[in-house]
Formats: C-alpha cells, structure tokens, sequence
C-alpha cells in the first residue's frame, strides 16, 4: 500500500471535513476502512483505494463547495490546490456514478471533460462498494438499504434522488461485482 498517500489523504480529509462536517468525516472514516478491507482483492491498487475512499466526499466542504456539486468541487480542489495523483482525482471525480449526477445538475460535460472515467473498472467498482456500503455515520449496510436511506433523506424528487434512482442498478450491479471478486480472494 502506498502509506503516503493514505497519510497525506487522511489530512487533507481530516482538515476538510472533521470539524466543519462530523458526520460527513464519519461516513468517510467508514468508506476508508472499508477500502483498507477490500483492497488485498486489487493489489497494487490498495494505497490508491484508501486514498480515494478518504478523499471521495471532501468535496462536501463548506470551503469548497463552489458547485454545490461534491465529486467535482472535491477533484478541483485535489487537482489544483494539491496537485494530487491524477488517478485519484479522477476517482474523486467519478465516484458512485457521478456522471449520472452530474447530468441532472447540468454538469455532465464539464466533468467528463475535466475528469474522464478512469479505465480499471475493478477499482472504480470498489469505491462504489464502500461508499455505498456505508452509511452516513460509517457504519456498514447493504447497498439497498443505503439507497434507500439517500432516497429518504433527500427525497424522491430532488437532483440526488432522481439520481440514485437512476444510479441504483449499476450501484447494486458494481457491489455484486466486488462480492464476487472478494469470494473469489479470500483472506
């Protein structure tokens, strides 16, 4: 695991988020730990796992919200005020199907064209994994029961639940994808 770039993406997480945004901290705390878990299942891809997961929501921070629109408020902000691995502010950018967000708020080209998907689909599918097997104080849950808690806090209706309506079949098919992958590498 590349301990560097886990280190410095915890404190860039941490100053971020903690104080500003406890739960939010929580929740990513929980993403990350999930990571640490499943990345023996993607080798040398751990470090860049962890590191992604801690950093996937920074982008919630009150300073940094110029958007409103976290996974690119969050990939800016690694790219140009820390000129972070360009994979993993491409994974920042992308997670839990961002692009289809980013199409209900309007911001589908401007993402796709900053921060193109990154091609190793195993490692994308395994952000989506823990984010999305985490709940919002980084406790573990189902993918559905996620889903529906977002669906619930936001509301069917708006921006983020038209998405996760509509991100819900590749959420479920992606955390199938790392169970799979995970069975087929045990500890």
């Amino acid at each position: 695991m590349d301990e560097a770039m886990v280190g410095w993406a915890i404190q860039v997480a941490e100053a971020e988020l903690s104080t500003a945004l406890p739960r939010r901290w929580a929740h990513t705390q929980g993403v990350a730990e999930r990571a640490a878990e499943v990345g023996p299942a993607l080798g040398k891809n751990t470090g860049l796992l962890v590191a992604s997961a801690t950093l996937h929501d920074v982008g919630y921070a009150p300073r940094l919200a110029v958007t409103g629109f976290h996974p690119l408020d969050g990939a800016r902000f690694l790219r140009d005020e820390h000129g972070a691995d360009a994979r993993l502010v491409r994974l920042v950018a992308n997670h839990s199907f961002a692009l289809l967000e980013a199409e209900e708020r309007g911001l589908q080209d401007e993402l796709a064209t900053e921060f193109p998907l990154l091609e190793k689909p195993l490692l994308v599918d395994a952000l989506v994994y823990c984010d999305m097997t985490t709940t919002p104080d980084g406790a573990r849950t189902t993918a559905q029961d996620r889903v529906a808690e977002i669906l619930d806090r936001y509301g069917a209706d708006s921006v983020v639940g038209r998405f996760i309506r509509r991100a819900a079949p590749e959420i479920f098919a992606a955390v199938e994808r790392i169970e799979t992958a995970l069975a087929d590498h045990p500890r």
